[in-house]
């Protein structure tokens, strides 16, 4: 590979074959040349290592599975065992398990009534979380968050009215309960009036705080809160950050959250403990329903672009299908991974030039040239209407429509040129790449020129040559900005491609967890039986054609047949070829709109 090209494709994934090797007792992995794992063939705890690795570097889960003669269920089980337990998930321990202490189960329940949840328990005796559920019992649901401040205590006794009385909104109904005293521990000595400290775990994810308040994330989680209850229980905007920070813990889910310890979790955001799922679930859906989602993930793009030093005005825009398994009916879509049609939701997303998500927009399964439009709008509404952008996007988007859609909404494209390559008029001239890594410039042979697009008009067309021969060509509408930078920039629309990596392997983003179908009258145009009938007459009489052209060329090539039987024979030969194409034309005058 020249310099030119390997800078140009530098960041990008080396694919190398995946295969295994066996010798001597030995088991060797390797991806191409490159030994990836190498252990005694017989050694069970070893081979999980090694397929928990794989998975991790980036191989597909059927791709391990036949490498290493597992089945594909045991090697997603592998796989999410390392990244819950760790390499200790991986080799479980032989023999009947061991018999617990005297006193364990007491020591569980005190864990438990201590805040701890059954899955923390069973791994503190090393048990199974079936085990602690039938020795202990079902845990106890927690109805509500607990008021009176940030860690769940009471306020002072001498403030509190002599009676309890009505809460304005709710009339006779009687206030609710004073909360049990905290468990927190009291202020050190030496700490400022009214401050506590209380040991976490997670106190790594506290860093996240200078990063909200910086893009002013309270203003903006509170303004898609629901209007107060009458007799509010939970601290809305305490839940909604303390769910950003088990999201910034790596949870993928509401679901995941049941991970966490309560006590160590909720603190984060200034709550005694982090609610139960049967809290959680109903609070975020009854959030979600009365607020859009879309809108309030618009605002939190516009507050991170906002509060960072200005940057390029350089956007991606790529879609994501999500399957769907489920049994309600959805559209069909091309799923990129398994190379087959099945139902789904496309979700395109808008990242900037750093790989930061910005916007979502998701609808029905539909190619990069229909979803593309409306993630700019979404753009634009985040950036504002005076807002200099340039997107980019592959070749799945590289339609004249979609440019003309860009150029309404008065911003920039670039992409790359469908194949095949066009004339190259321009002379290429040279260029230099500076490096941001300290290794030296890089020249590049570079042809500039303007073109004319069918339906769109004038763009610009950068080629680049390697020994005088086009490579590849990139489109762009802008006609300031260097060549070789967009060539840069284009390149890097690949970060687009690790943040949908990254969010498949700690968000989740290709989960569903619903979907909410309805009646609808169906719009889709249908064929008609009789154009149906008519284009198969057409393709019955384009086949006679055919059939009766060749026996005539048979006919007039036949060694066997004299000049005088030739002759005789072409007139019938010639007369079924008049009457089939006859055929034709009717089938196909019967096929036009009247």
């Amino acid at each position: 590979m020249t310099p030119a090209a390997a800078a140009i494709l530098e960041g990008m994934p080396d694919p190398r074959l995946l295969h295994r090797a066996d010798q001597d007792g030995t088991t060797w992995i390797l991806a191409g040349s490159v030994v990836l794992a190498c252990y005694p063939s017989g050694d069970a705890g070893m081979r999980n290592v090694a397929v928990a690795v794989l998975r991790q570097l980036g191989f597909g889960g059927r791709a391990v599975a036949a490498v290493m003669g597992l089945t594909e269920n045991y090697v997603a089980t592998l796989h999410n065992r390392a990244l819950r337990e760790g390499t200790a998930g991986l080799v479980r321990a032989q023999g009947r398990p061991r018999k617990l202490a005297g006193g364990a189960w007491e020591q569980a329940a005190r864990w438990r009534a201590g805040g701890a949840c059954d899955s923390e328990i069973a791994r503190r005796l090393g048990v199974a979380q079936s085990t602690v559920f039938r020795r202990l019992g079902p845990a106890a649901v927690q109805e509500q968050l607990p008021a009176g401040g940030p860690a769940g205590r009471p306020e002072p006794q001498a403030s509190e009215p002599a009676a309890a009385e009505p809460q304005a909104g709710e009339p006779g109904e009687p206030a609710a309960p004073a909360p049990e005293p905290s468990s927190w521990p009291a202020a050190e000595p030496g700490s400022p009036a009214g401050t506590e400290a209380a040991p976490s775990r997670y106190a790594g994810a506290m860093l996240a705080h200078a990063y909200l308040d910086r893009i002013g994330a309270e203003a903006i989680l509170a303004a898609a809160l629901p209007p107060a209850l009458g007799r509010p229980r939970y601290d809305d905007l305490a839940l909604l950050a303390a769910t950003s920070l088990a999201f910034a813990l790596g949870v993928s889910s509401a679901e995941g959250t049941k991970h966490l310890i309560p006590d160590q979790a909720g603190i984060l955001a200034g709550i005694g403990r982090l609610p139960g799922l049967r809290t959680l679930r109903p609070r975020l859906s009854a959030i979600a329903e009365t607020c859009d989602p879309l809108a309030l993930q618009r605002r939190l793009g516009a507050a991170m672009l906002a509060a960072d030093a200005p940057g390029l005005h350089v956007y991606y825009v790529d879609d994501h299908f999500v399957p769907y398994e489920g049994g309600k009916p959805v559209p069909k879509g091309w799923n990129t991974k398994r190379r087959h049609a099945q139902p789904g939701r496309a979700g395109t997303v808008v990242t900037d030039y750093h790989g930061r998500a910005v916007a979502f927009a998701d609808g029905e399964p539909s190619g990069l040239s229909v979803t593309l439009p409306p993630a700019l709008a979404q753009l634009r509404q985040v950036l504002g209407s005076d807002a200099k952008i340039l997107l980019g996007f592959d070749r799945g988007g590289s339609y004249p429509q979609v440019f003309r859609a860009i150029r309404e909404r008065h911003a920039d494209w670039v992409t790359w040129r469908r194949a095949p390559l066009a004339p190259v008029t321009a002379a290429p001239r040279r260029y230099f790449t500076a490096r941001g890594d300290g290794k030296p410039a890089e020249a590049l042979h570079l042809a500039d020129e303007m073109v004319t697009i069918k339906d769109y008009g004038q763009a610009r067309q950068i080629t680049l040559l390697e020994d005088g021969a086009p490579v590849l060509q990139v489109l762009t509408s802008d006609t300031t900005a260097p060549a070789a930078a967009l060539l840069a920039w284009l390149r890097c629309r690949w970060r687009e491609e690790n943040l949908f990596k990254y969010l498949e392997a700690h968000y989740g983003i290709h989960w569903l967890t619903d979907y909410h179908a309805s009646i609808e009258d169906d719009t889709h145009l249908t064929a008609s039986p009789e154009r149906t009938a008519g284009r198969a007459r057409l393709r019955r009489a384009e086949q006679a054609l055919a059939a009766a052209e060749r026996e005539l060329a048979a006919l007039l090539t036949s060694p066997e047949l004299s000049a005088a039987a030739k002759n005789k024979a072409i007139p019938a030969a010639e007369k079924k070829i008049t009457t089939a194409r006859d055929a034709v034309t009717a089938a196909a005058a019967a096929l036009k709109p009247p």
